[in-house]
């Protein structure tokens, strides 16, 4: 991932696929659902683009909502004291593994 950069994925569980995207800001890698708690839409524009255009937010792509990267909260838009739901991460070798 670049710092600042994002990186969406899919992630088979059971027999339910989720969507989930990975975010890292000063070094450090979040991991949330893609699922704007607004609407449920994915937020990314397009493949990875889930910043805005400053790379200091996640921004929802379908009607602006900004989050913040370290803990999801929402800071702008039409869902105020919601949270994007985080998921557990650790980072092995470079690579971001889900943790259980």
């Amino acid at each position: 991932l670049d710092d600042p950069g994002a990186r969406g994925c899919q992630l088979d569980l059971f027999d339910e696929t989720q969507r989930l995207f990975a975010v890292k800001k000063d070094g450090v890698v979040y991991a949330y659902i893609n699922s704007c708690p607004h609407t449920g839409a994915p937020l990314n524009w397009q493949g990875n683009q889930f910043l805005s255009y400053d790379s200091r937010y996640i921004q929802c792509s379908l009607h602006g909502a900004m989050f913040r990267i370290e803990d999801g909260a929402c800071i702008a838009g039409p869902c105020p004291g919601t949270c994007l739901q985080s998921v557990p991460i650790k980072v092995e070798n470079g690579l971001v593994i889900v943790d259980e």
